[in-house]
Protein backbone atom coordinates (compact mmCIF):
# COMPACT_ATOMS: atom_id res chain seq x y z
CA UNK A 1 0.00 0.00 0.00
CA UNK A 2 1.51 3.34 -0.96
CA UNK A 3 1.88 6.26 1.44
CA UNK A 4 -1.04 8.23 0.02
CA UNK A 5 -3.41 5.26 0.33
CA UNK A 6 -2.15 4.50 3.83
CA UNK A 7 -2.75 8.11 4.92
CA UNK A 8 -6.27 8.08 3.44
CA UNK A 9 -7.04 4.82 5.23
CA UNK A 10 -5.73 6.22 8.53
CA UNK A 11 -7.59 9.53 8.15
CA UNK A 12 -10.82 7.73 7.27
CA UNK A 13 -10.53 5.45 10.30
CA UNK A 14 -10.06 8.50 12.54
CA UNK A 15 -13.17 10.14 11.12
CA UNK A 16 -15.19 6.97 11.61
CA UNK A 17 -14.03 6.58 15.19
CA UNK A 18 -15.98 9.74 16.12
CA UNK A 19 -19.69 9.04 16.60
CA UNK A 20 -21.91 11.15 14.38
CA UNK A 21 -25.15 12.34 15.93
CA UNK A 22 -28.02 12.47 13.47
CA UNK A 23 -31.36 13.25 15.05
CA UNK A 24 -31.66 10.85 17.95
CA UNK A 25 -29.47 8.09 16.53
CA UNK A 26 -25.71 7.70 16.74
CA UNK A 27 -24.08 6.22 13.64
CA UNK A 28 -21.26 3.86 14.60
CA UNK A 29 -18.27 3.04 12.37
CA UNK A 30 -19.64 -0.42 11.53
CA UNK A 31 -22.94 1.13 10.40
CA UNK A 32 -21.16 3.82 8.37
CA UNK A 33 -19.56 1.26 6.04
CA UNK A 34 -21.00 -1.74 4.31
CA UNK A 35 -19.55 -4.25 6.76
CA UNK A 36 -18.99 -7.07 4.27
CA UNK A 37 -17.27 -4.77 1.79
CA UNK A 38 -14.90 -3.69 4.55
CA UNK A 39 -14.30 -7.30 5.56
CA UNK A 40 -13.58 -8.26 1.95
CA UNK A 41 -11.06 -5.44 1.72
CA UNK A 42 -9.35 -6.55 4.92
CA UNK A 43 -9.29 -10.17 3.71
CA UNK A 44 -7.66 -9.06 0.47
CA UNK A 45 -5.08 -6.86 2.22
CA UNK A 46 -4.13 -9.64 4.61
CA UNK A 47 -3.79 -12.31 1.94
CA UNK A 48 -1.99 -10.02 -0.51
CA UNK A 49 0.85 -9.82 2.02
CA UNK A 50 1.15 -13.61 1.93
CA UNK A 51 0.74 -13.77 -1.86
CA UNK A 52 3.70 -11.43 -2.37
CA UNK A 53 5.78 -13.91 -0.37
CA UNK A 54 4.76 -16.96 -2.42
CA UNK A 55 2.29 -18.51 0.02
CA UNK A 56 0.52 -21.65 -1.24
CA UNK A 57 -3.16 -20.88 -0.76
CA UNK A 58 -5.53 -23.72 0.06
CA UNK A 59 -9.00 -22.17 -0.18
CA UNK A 60 -10.90 -21.81 -3.44
CA UNK A 61 -11.48 -18.13 -2.81
CA UNK A 62 -7.80 -17.34 -2.27
CA UNK A 63 -6.72 -19.42 -5.28
CA UNK A 64 -9.29 -17.68 -7.46
CA UNK A 65 -7.96 -14.27 -6.44
CA UNK A 66 -4.21 -14.91 -6.08
CA UNK A 67 -3.67 -18.02 -8.19
CA UNK A 68 -1.90 -21.26 -7.42
CA UNK A 69 1.60 -19.87 -7.58
CA UNK A 70 3.91 -21.00 -4.80
CA UNK A 71 7.54 -20.04 -4.51
CA UNK A 72 10.19 -19.45 -1.87
CA UNK A 73 9.92 -18.17 0.83
CA UNK A 74 6.47 -19.86 0.78
CA UNK A 75 4.73 -17.24 2.90
CA UNK A 76 7.49 -16.52 5.41
CA UNK A 77 6.93 -12.97 6.60
CA UNK A 78 9.20 -10.32 8.04
CA UNK A 79 8.50 -8.98 11.52
CA UNK A 80 6.89 -5.88 10.00
CA UNK A 81 4.65 -7.97 7.74
CA UNK A 82 3.60 -10.20 10.65
CA UNK A 83 2.63 -7.13 12.69
CA UNK A 84 0.58 -5.80 9.76
CA UNK A 85 -1.19 -9.15 9.36
CA UNK A 86 -1.96 -9.22 13.10
CA UNK A 87 -3.42 -5.69 12.97
CA UNK A 88 -5.64 -6.70 10.05
CA UNK A 89 -6.77 -9.86 11.89
CA UNK A 90 -7.67 -7.80 14.96
CA UNK A 91 -9.74 -5.45 12.80
CA UNK A 92 -11.49 -8.45 11.20
CA UNK A 93 -12.31 -9.76 14.67
CA UNK A 94 -13.59 -6.35 15.78
CA UNK A 95 -15.93 -6.27 12.79
CA UNK A 96 -16.94 -9.92 13.28
CA UNK A 97 -16.12 -10.54 9.64
CA UNK A 98 -16.46 -14.33 9.58
CA UNK A 99 -19.86 -14.41 11.26
CA UNK A 100 -21.31 -11.43 9.44
CA UNK A 101 -20.20 -11.97 5.86
CA UNK A 102 -19.75 -15.68 5.22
Amino acid sequence: MNTKALFFSFATSLLLAIPVIGGSAIVTPVQAYDGCETCDRLWYQRNAIYARKGYCFKTRRARAVFGRRCYPPYGSLSRRERRRVERIKWRERDLRCRRMCR
